[in-house]
C-alpha cells in the first residue's frame, strides 16, 4: 500500500536551462550526423588545407604557405558552421513546420535560438581542433594574442550566425540551399581565404575588404602570421556584421 497521492501526476516544464541543454545537445547530434554538414564543416576546409599547403598552387607571399592558409582555413570553418550549415537546416526546418511545433513547446523562442548557436559554437570548437591538428602536423608555427582570436571568433560567429538565420527566416528552404552554397563558394573565392586579397585590384579590394569573411580571415591571420596585437579595425567590421545581421533576423525572422 502507498499513501494518497504518492504517485500524483505533477504537469510544468522542466527547467529553462535543462530545456536549453537537451535541445542544444539534438542541434549539435543532427549537425555532425549530417553528410552534407559534415562536408562543409570538416571535409571541405580540411582538404583546403592540406592540398594548397602541400603543393604551391598559389602565391600565398613570403614565409610558409600553412602560415598564411591556417587563418583562413579557420575563418572558412566558422563561416561554413554558422552561416550555410544553419542557414540551410533552419530553412527546411521552417519549410517543414519544425519551428513553428518547436514554437507552441514551453521552450521560448530565444531559448531555441540559444540552443541554436550552443550547437554552432560546440561544432565550432571541432573543427578547430581538428584544423588545428592538422596544422601542426603541416609545420604550423601561430602566434599572437590568443584572446584577439577567441575575440575574432565569437565576432565572426555572431556576424554569420546571423545571416544565416536571416536569409533561413525569408527565404524558401530550396532558395536558402542554393543562395548558401553560391555565397560559401564566391566568399570562399573573394574572401581572402586562400586568394590574398591583394591580388585583386586595388578598387575591389576596398570593397572585399568589407565583407566578414575577408575581416575574419585577416584579422586571424594579422593575430596568428605576424603577431599583431588587437586588429581593431577587422574586429570592428565583424562587430558592426553582427549586430546589423541579428538585429535584421530578429525584425525579419518568419517562423512559418
Amino acid at each position: 500500500m502507498t499513501a494518497t497521492g504518492t504517485y500524483a501526476p505533477k504537469p510544468g516544464a522542466a527547467p529553462l536551462p535543462r530545456m536549453i541543454r537537451a535541445q542544444a545537445a539534438l542541434e549539435t547530434r543532427m549537425l555532425l550526423r549530417n553528410g552534407e554538414q559534415l562536408l562543409l564543416t570538416v571535409v571541405i576546409p580540411t582538404l583546403l588545407l592540406v592540398l594548397f599547403s602541400s603543393v604551391d598552387i598559389i602565391d600565398t607571399g613570403a614565409g610558409e604557405a600553412v602560415d598564411f592558409l591556417t587563418p583562413g582555413v579557420l575563418a572558412l570553418a566558422v563561416m561554413s558552421t554558422a552561416f550555410t550549415g544553419q542557414a540551410i537546416a533552419t530553412g527546411f526546418e521552417r519549410r517543414y513546420g519544425v519551428l513553428k511545433r518547436l514554437a507552441a513547446s514551453p521552450l521560448p523562442r530565444w531559448g531555441l535560438m540559444t540552443a541554436k548557436t550552443l550547437a554552432v559554437l560546440v561544432t565550432e570548437v571541432l573543427q578547430i581542433v581538428l584544423l588545428t591538428v592538422i596544422a601542426f602536423a603541416l609545420g604550423w608555427s601561430p602566434q599572437g594574442n590568443p584572446f584577439a582570436v577567441v575575440l575574432l571568433l565569437v565576432l565572426g560567429t555572431a556576424a554569420f550566425s546571423g545571416l544565416g538565420l536571416l536569409m533561413a527566416g525569408t527565404l524558401k528552404a530550396e532558395a536558402t540551399l542554393g543562395a548558401a552554397n553560391l555565397v560559401f563558394l564566391l566568399l570562399l573565392v573573394g574572401g581572402g581565404v586562400i586568394v590574398p586579397l591583394d591580388k585583386f585590384p586595388s578598387g575591389v579590394q576596398d570593397m572585399l575588404g568589407l565583407l566578414p569573411i575577408s575581416a575574419l580571415s585577416d584579422g586571424l591571420r594579422d593575430v596568428l602570421q605576424h603577431g599583431a596585437g588587437m586588429p581593431w579595425g577587422d574586429l570592428g567590421i565583424l562587430a558592426v556584421w553582427a549586430v546589423v545581421a541579428l538585429a535584421a533576423a530578429g525584425r525579419f525572422f518568419r517562423w512559418e
